[in-house]
């Protein structure tokens, strides 16, 4: 995390103190940043007796269900007076799903990022690429309004950067990370039980989606890179869920030549969703790019609008030169 103007955290105190109802809400397919920082945000402005309301964008998968405050989160079907809507984790507004057209009709709102993607859409902006996850950005806003860390906010920022980071794996994480996380676990979290309902509990189903899924590996360019798909005859087979596949492609690049790990999921025959991770010097970003897709330089995502053996063959060819 770069060190961060006083200024902008100076404006969110001031917006969130002078408004009533804020609206909060982030990315569709969400993952642990996404969840874990919507929630601590949400828990915290309920802290200042503010009226909030969490958003939800999509299906939240089943590893979050056990963190603090999931309840929070829900579909309004009326939404009036938008004071202010805080939109977290998200790169561009087309990444709000059904929560999009509130842009139009909130008074302000602020937009709280740490992709380098980020389109800066907000009223303000507080965008740190260099920060490890969102969770960490939330931190220091709540830290900014003096709000106490509760150890429900605690685990739930825990969570978003612990995710966003493979479990602290990343070379995204820095010395400030370890900081907050320090900070984090003074306020009396399990970390233990945390990281076993995150990274060590699977369900029979799942775990029989991820044996089919590693039948159909395929690796290029020496085994640097290394594709899997999960498709909708698969998910039937074993009664899973597309949110199911959580977690498959850390399972592809940990095999010990994987540079490049890729997830291919058939929503249809004619949508693929593309999921990229790399290890040590490959910008899977820049492989998203031409299917306007992006993300982090270790961590990507894209549609390609085909049948998911169309999106193999272009996704191949590509990682192919990018090995040559």
């Amino acid at each position: 995390m770069s060190n961060i103007p006083v200024k902008i955290l100076d404006d969110i105190a001031d917006a969130i103190h002078e408004r009533d109802n804020i609206y909060i809400a982030s990315h569709i397919q969400p993952d642990g940043d996404n969840i874990g920082s919507i929630l601590a945000m949400g828990l915290a402005l309920l802290e200042l007796n503010k009226n909030v309301f969490v958003l939800k964008s999509d299906i939240i998968p089943s590893d979050y269900l056990f963190l603090p405050g999931i309840e929070i989160i829900k579909e309004y079907k009326e939404i009036t007076d938008l004071d202010l809507f805080i939109i977290l984790d998200c790169s561009d507004i087309d990444r709000l799903g059904i929560n999009k057209n509130l842009i139009n009709k909130a008074n302000f709102v602020i937009n709280i990022d740490h992709h380098v993607t980020n389109t800066n859409f907000g009223g303000l902006n507080f965008v740190d690429s260099k920060a490890a996850a969102t969770g960490e950005l939330v931190f220091r806003i709540i830290e900014k309004l003096n709000i106490k860390f509760t150890k429900e906010i605690a685990t739930n920022l825990y969570t978003a950067i612990s995710t966003d980071t493979g479990s602290f794996k990343y070379e995204s994480v820095t010395d400030k990370t370890h900081e907050i996380i320090a900070k984090l676990l003074r306020c009396g979290i399990d970390h233990s039980y945390i990281n076993n309902k995150l990274y060590h509990s699977r369900s029979l189903e799942r775990t029989n989606l991820l044996i089919e899924s590693f039948l159909t590996l395929n690796t290029l360019a020496d085994n640097k890179a290394a594709i899997v798909k999960v498709t909708q005859k698969m998910l039937n087979r074993t009664k899973t869920k597309m949110e199911d596949t959580e977690g498959i492609i850390s399972f592809v690049r940990d095999i010990d030549s994987v540079e490049v790990a890729c997830l291919l999921k058939e929503i249809d025959d004619k949508e693929t969703k593309v999921s990229l991770r790399s290890k040590s010097y490959i910008d899977v970003a820049k492989i998203c790019e031409p299917f306007n897709g992006g993300g982090h330089i270790r961590a990507a995502g894209c549609t390609i609008y085909e049948d998911i053996g169309t999106s193999e063959k272009l996704i191949s060819n590509i990682l192919t030169e990018v090995f040559r």
